[in-house]
């Protein structure tokens, strides 16, 4: 794997460890998360950054194999560009049910 592919993949993991880390030891409540506009800023932020990474992989290798890929750029873009399009149940379902997908799959990635 090409190194660069390798550091993107990194940055996708340390970005999903932070927003993990923002529920360490508290669960993860939706209303508690609509109310706490720093976390909301810090996952989207976190967001960005996976969809750049993502981005980059592609323009690298398009042919790289990573699941979603294009769905979670569109993800990246939508938050930067139509920041006020983006609604907190879709920012909510990605933390909950797809960030521990990606999550699995880019660790696999990661240790081929």
């Amino acid at each position: 794997m090409e190194h660069n592919i390798k550091t993107w993949l990194y940055d996708i993991l340390q970005s999903i460890n932070e927003i993990d880390s923002y529920y360490e030891n508290k669960p993860r409540v939706f209303n508690e998360y609509v109310s706490d506009i720093k976390t909301k800023r810090a996952v989207e932020r976190d967001l960005e950054i996976i969809g750049e990474a993502v981005n980059r992989i592609m323009k690298s290798n398009p042919n790289f194999k990573l699941e979603n890929a294009e769905k979670i750029v569109g993800t990246r873009n939508r938050i930067i560009h139509g920041y006020d399009k983006i609604s907190d149940d879709l920012i909510w379902s990605i933390v909950i049910n797809h960030l521990p997908k990606l999550k699995e799959e880019v660790s696999v990635l990661l240790k081929e």
